[in-house]
């Protein structure tokens, strides 16, 4: 142990670890460890930039609670989130990508009825409609998927930031009929900032970056025999599509939004004329 060098303390470490018996997780902190000291002689870090990092690491974990998740928010600003996404998600050509799920999701959203709104307060605001089928690789419907949503109010805010909004606000858990369709009403979502009262916020101060996401709704769909789908549909309209702050946007994720203004149609899907629609299929991927 006396008088090692820089590169032998590495090797050193990296022994200690030999006989962690799960394969994999040796693997996983062997390979961490040797990132981090190569990072750590390349930058020359020095105690007191490293002691800034831990104290900033040691105010994220703070930040965090039931409903405010600032590591995942750190993990997407850094685009560790949707570095993982791109090397793990592996669907097959064909099937809708996935992206990062974001720091506020909230299991267990309520179920909600074909075609019931998940906005759980007055407007005037055009409706959205958004509809379409849940269909495998060969466009065969997929019948009782599960699709769960989210999204943001008008301010820009989800119901978990928002003391105003109600519970489960813009949240909800839908399931497709036999031939594998959906119908869900919401409004049309916003371009939003993430909190930057917070570790993640400083950092973001620090590097002159922006703070915003473009407008989305988020989506969770499942179904027995296929792998769950974690994905985005992002307003083709947003100014912050080339610049999202989390890094999260795929081309093939962005979607149109067409307005109506027929009453006939209106009164189809029980809103008032104009409102919006957004017609799109979620294709699943078979379990492997």
């Amino acid at each position: 142990m006396r008088n090692m060098t820089e590169t032998q303390l590495t090797d050193v470490v990296v022994e200690r670890y030999a006989s962690t018996p799960d394969a994999r997780l040796r693997y996983l902190l062997q390979t961490l460890i040797v990132a981090l000291h190569d990072y750590v002689r390349e930058a020359r870090l020095t105690e007191t930039e490293w002691m800034e990092a831990i104290q900033f690491l040691t105010r994220t974990g703070q930040m965090c609670d039931d409903k405010r998740q600032e590591m995942i928010l750190l993990s997407d600003n850094l685009g560790i989130s949707a570095l993982v996404n791109l090397v793990s998600a592996g669907a097959p050509e064909g099937a809708t990508e996935t992206t990062v799920v974001g720091p506020f999701y909230v299991p267990n959203s309520p179920q909600r009825e074909w075609g019931e709104t998940i906005l759980l307060r007055e407007t005037d605001e055009p409706s959205l409609i958004v509809r379409g089928r849940v269909v495998d690789c060969q466009g065969a419907p997929i019948p009782d998927a599960g699709i769960e949503v989210w999204q943001t109010d008008s301010n820009g805010m989800y119901d978990i930031q928002d003391p105003t909004q109600a519970v489960d606000n813009l949240r909800g858990h839908y399931r497709t009929n036999a031939k594998g369709e959906f119908l869900i009403r919401t409004i049309r979502p916003t371009s939003y900032p993430i909190p930057t009262d917070g570790p993640v916020g400083e950092l973001l101060e620090a590097t002159a970056r922006h703070p915003w996401r473009p407008a989305h709704i988020h989506a969770i769909v499942t179904a027995p025999g296929h792998r769950p789908l974690v994905t985005h549909l992002f307003d083709a309209e947003d100014a912050y599509l080339d610049s999202d702050v989390v890094f999260a946007v795929k081309e093939s994720l962005i979607r149109n939004y067409a307005q109506n203004s027929s009453e006939e149609d209106a009164a189809r899907f029980g809103v008032s004329a104009p409102f919006w629609e957004l017609e799109t299929d979620f294709i699943l991927a078979a379990q492997d």
